[in-house]
């Protein structure tokens, strides 16, 4: 059969015309998603982390945000040592390493400028799970596997001890945060943790969701945000809360 040869060419034209129009199309829609997902500028809550531990920038084209830290506190603790400036004796701590005999205190996270909030809620894991303001590691409410409480006898004033290596708090960093509205630190989904009262009313939040978070105002943001509080429910023997136990909501 013979084929008309101004037909196949209109018909080649017009697939090509098409397909153009298609990539233009993916080309604008990729670019508004990255446009809606970066920040040109930290948020205000950073400006609370301790600056001698951290150097907090943001990274991928303002995408994510990259916490480098030496994950040294800069409060008191008897984890510090005999002669060290910041050491507080605690008598009563079952002690583990000193921090400055520890050699694995660094750390280095990235976490999204823009929390994602949409997907599956993901459940925490051993180690690191967020930088306090302080410098030093957030963890979650076990040890080794197991119960809190197996470790609790090591715990410093501030609910926090050394193991494996890093600094670390499982409870309410009392340090700086002691039943307030204190911002705490960030997680590794880029979602803020403060104290366990709610900004500005200074009352207990009871819309807590469960992983302790919640859509609302915070110091560094009166429009609102979604947040997560340090839950106001004492952790079985230890005396204290703990600072997060999840699951995280934007990771």
């Amino acid at each position: 059969m013979k084929k008309n040869p101004i037909f196949l060419l209109t018909s080649l034209l017009l697939i090509a015309l098409i397909a153009c129009s298609s990539d233009g199309d993916d080309v604008t829609d990729d670019q508004i998603a990255t446009d809606d997902d970066v920040l040109t500028e930290l948020h205000a809550a950073f400006a609370e982390f301790n600056t001698e531990a951290t150097e907090i920038y943001l990274s991928d084209g303002g995408a994510t945000v990259t916490i480098e830290t030496t994950g040294l506190p800069n409060h008191e603790t008897v984890y510090w040592g005999e002669g060290n400036d910041l050491y507080r004796e605690e008598p009563d701590v079952r002690l583990t390493p000193s921090i400055m005999s520890s050699n694995n205190n660094a750390i280095t996270i990235t976490v999204d400028a823009i929390p994602n909030l949409e997907g599956n809620t993901s459940e925490t894991q051993l180690g690191t799970i967020g930088i306090a303001v302080s410098g030093s590691s957030l963890f979650n409410d076990q040890e080794g596997g197991g119960a809190l409480d197996q470790a609790a006898g090591s715990l410093d004033w501030t609910g926090a001890h050394i193991g494996p290596g890093v600094y670390h708090y499982h409870l309410e960093p009392k340090a700086f945060t002691n039943d307030d509205d204190n911002l705490v630190g960030v997680l590794l989904d880029g979602v803020f943790l403060y104290g366990r009262r709610d900004y500005p009313s200074n009352e207990y939040p009871t819309d807590l969701d469960e992983s302790g978070g919640h859509f609302g105002p915070t110091p560094h943001n009166p429009d609102g945000e979604y947040h997560y509080h340090i839950i106001n429910e004492v952790y079985s023997t230890t005396g204290s809360y703990i600072a997060f136990a999840g699951p995280y909501q934007g990771y």
